[in-house]
């Protein structure tokens, strides 16, 4: 398994932002998490953080799902508290930038062009502060350090790329492969996660990890050690 600042920051390059409160109280949010893992939100006028000087104490939901078939299932809920800052205006674009991954809109031009105005739409971005996470049976904290000197998995986007492929095309040899391996019938089986470690199966409500038997580089060992586990005799 990835170690856990790496899994969670791994978790953040994919979430969307949930839910978001200003010194306690529920506020609007939209928003992404830009290349360091730090949430970046969209702020209209007349939303609470618009008006607020820097350093308003905030927490960013964020949640990742997983598409199985026609349902999305949690993946992670990870929730970052820290302080709220306005982005400074010569890393205003890719902070933009960072939002629209997440949800395109048409406020984030607005931001740029009429940036600093009174009445214009702000970036903003969180201070980390810390990072408390809930993913599958996992849950704990992480200080702003670990937090962001952690890098995602530099096989996440290759393995995403695999997982959604194998869960499309490939279940049933999925499925014979499991069920070798466990000895029994594995029951509905999906690919839950994927990175250079190993692999994650869900069989109905349940999470099986397979273990690679050492950690995978590239792109193409990740496909054949995967291609080992559908093949399992």
């Amino acid at each position: 398994m990835l170690p856990i600042p790496e899994r969670i920051r791994t978790l953040a390059t994919t979430a969307r932002v949930a839910r978001l409160s200003v010194d306690g109280t529920p506020a609007p949010a939209q928003g992404g998490v830009d290349e360091r893992g730090r949430p970046v939100l969209l702020v209209r006028p007349g939303e609470p953080l618009h008006g607020l000087c820097d350093d308003a104490v905030v927490a960013v939901n964020l949640t990742t799902m997983r598409r199985l078939g026609e349902i999305e299932h949690p993946r992670a809920m990870i929730e970052v508290q820290g302080w709220a800052q306005a982005v400074p205006f010569e890393q205003a674009r890719a902070a933009a930038v960072s939002v629209s991954a997440r949800c395109p809109d048409e406020a984030l031009f607005d931001a740029l062009e009429r940036y600093g105005e009174p009445d214009a739409p702000r970036l903003l971005r969180l201070d980390v502060g810390q990072v408390i996470y809930l993913t599958g049976q996992e849950s704990g904290v992480l200080d702003a350090d670990d937090y962001l000197d952690a890098a995602p998995d530099p096989l996440a986007e290759t393995a995403e790329r695999v997982l959604a492929h194998i869960n499309d095309a490939h279940r049933p040899q999925l499925a014979g492969g499991v069920t070798r391996h466990l000895g029994e019938e594995a029951g509905e089986v999906w690919l839950w996660e994927l990175d250079r470690y190993g692999a994650t199966v869900r069989t109905d409500d349940s999470l099986i990890r397979f273990p690679w038997p050492s950690p995978v580089r590239t792109g193409l060992c990740l496909e054949t050690a995967l291609r080992g586990l559908l093949c399992a005799c």
